[in-house]
């Protein structure tokens, strides 16, 4: 026989999968508005018609544009330190470069507003997140410097800057993102979907190979 509190556990997961439903929706609606009207010209009620939300739902979620700015740039990083991970265990540069390439090219295809969200902020000096500039990407930059650093150090990859080799591997792959529009027109159309493995590959051949490494 259920307990009354074991009768109340599918409504709290339901509760809890329609609150993350929600969250997911407003975090989808406030990428595209703020990557098409920056901070700037993004507005809390510009969000929630996106949303399909009463402005009222939209401040129980999120107190302030800013909180909610802040939360739309830090789940495109946090995804991109997902994407990081292929790097951390990986025997070499090819497994481990390879495999970012390919994960970061996925999160250009999938996620562009959030990484046009990012562009624009540092673009415009990062008014708002230059706090996590200094702390978390520099940390998480230096973790990775010194991961290619140890692939240098044990001959599986040419002598190169790793800061640098992280710069291009940023621009290489979110390029795809953050100037889409530019490379529809020159492809005329949208990017099919062997469009983007021929993509990802020359990306992949042209790094691994500038760096030195048999693919």
């Amino acid at each position: 026989m259920n307990t009354s509190s074991d009768a109340e556990r599918p409504k709290i997961g339901r509760r809890e999968a329609n609150r993350r439903a929600t969250e997911e929706a407003i975090l989808n609606a406030a990428e595209t508005v703020f990557a098409e009207a920056g901070f700037g010209g993004a507005t809390m009620q510009l969000i929630a018609d996106l949303a399909g939300l009463p402005k009222a739902n939209l401040h129980y979620y999120f107190a302030s544009k800013e909180e909610l700015y802040r939360r739309v740039v830090e789940r495109i990083f946090q995804i991109w330190l997902e994407a990081a991970q292929a790097m951390d265990d990986a025997p070499g540069p090819a497994e481990g470069i390879g495999a970012y390439i390919d994960a970061k090219m996925e999160i250009s295809r999938r996620y562009p507003n959030g990484s046009k969200v990012w562009a624009s902020e540092v673009m415009h000096g990062a008014p708002v997140i230059q706090d996590y500039l200094e702390t978390t990407l520099r940390d998480w930059t230096a973790g990775r410097a010194a991961v290619i650093q140890g692939w240098i150090d044990a001959g599986k990859m040419a002598p190169t800057d790793p800061q640098h080799l992280l710069y291009m591997l940023w621009a290489a792959t979110q390029h795809y993102a953050d100037f889409g529009h530019q490379i529809e027109v020159l492809n005329g159309g949208p990017l099919s979907d062997a469009d983007w493995r021929a993509a990802r590959e020359s990306v992949k051949q042209i790094i691994l190979r500038g760096i030195g490494v048999a693919i």
